[in-house]
């Protein structure tokens, strides 16, 4: 049985420009359809976008392309629109579009800052301030936000304005299962860890090694593994979870630096 058919999704962040490995929410986008989800690929790159509409071609599901750039509220609104005018409802957001910002604070340059709490976390807000009212009109929804591990603790990198953004998801998650909770609308957030995914394709073999050794289980993350946790929160058999965050990292978060010293240098 597919889990989520007779469902309409909205996935931002949903295209790929790469060939080599799969992206998170072009992931995303093809497990939903292939559950049965009618879904609508949401990212500003139409080329990246079109390369997922393929995918999901290929498995015989039901997928349209909004193209656009959701830091901008007027996107954000029409992209909702878009999906009732062609699906007619909306029952999950998966809120996933994000890019990364490096830098210390001694560093962070006021104009990068803005773009990535831009596209982040400003993204969201909107995009759910236009997709909860069509929620309400079909009594019930599931939105999904992704965050990152980063949300939580210092991450690999040095990113403040990445891990802002990421906190930020993580709070706005929590207030909005709050507020919508009585109107059957369920919010949570997934936290990944370290994928090996487009965003880390630079990273020397060595450098992927030591990531992976990093988690309890001892085995690389991938976008699909964000993918499953995904489906799970937006089918009903998580009709009783909400307000949730999820880390999908093989356990980093479960350990200190220290428990996982053995692992990394064995």
């Amino acid at each position: 049985m597919r889990r989520l058919l007779g469902k309409v999704a909205i996935v931002t962040g949903a295209g790929s420009r790469f060939n080599e490995v799969v992206g998170v929410g072009q992931a995303i986008a093809i497990k939903f359809a292939v559950e049965g989800a009618k879904v609508l690929i949401v990212d500003k790159n139409l080329e990246a976008a079109k390369k997922t509409k393929s995918m999901i071609d290929s498995t015989g599901g039901i997928c349209e392309i909004f193209q656009g750039d959701v830091s901008n509220e007027k996107i954000c609104k029409s992209l909702v629109f878009e999906a009732v005018k062609i699906f007619e409802k909306i029952d999950i957001l998966m809120n996933n579009v994000a890019v990364s910002g490096p830098g210390m604070v001694t560093e962070v340059e006021e104009k990068f800052w803005t773009t990535v709490l831009d596209i982040n976390l400003k993204s969201m807000v909107f995009i759910s301030k236009y997709a909860v009212p069509e929620m309400i009109k079909n009594g019930s929804g599931s939105i999904i936000n992704v965050s990152s591990v980063d949300g939580i603790r210092a991450g690999q990198t040095k990113n403040i304005p990445y891990t802002a953004s990421k906190g930020g998801v993580i709070s706005i998650t929590r207030a909005m299962a709050v507020h919508h909770g009585r109107q059957n609308i369920r919010v949570n957030c997934i936290a990944p860890g370290l994928l090996h995914a487009p965003f880390s394709l630079n990273n020397s073999d060595k450098f992927r090694e030591l990531r992976r050794k990093a988690s309890p289980l001892g085995i690389e993350g991938v976008a699909e593994d964000i993918a499953w946790a995904s489906v799970y929160l937006a089918s009903d058999e998580a009709r009783w979870v909400s307000g949730v965050v999820l880390p999908v990292d093989g356990g980093l978060l479960a350990a200190s630096p220290i428990s996982v010293v053995d692992n990394i240098i064995s």
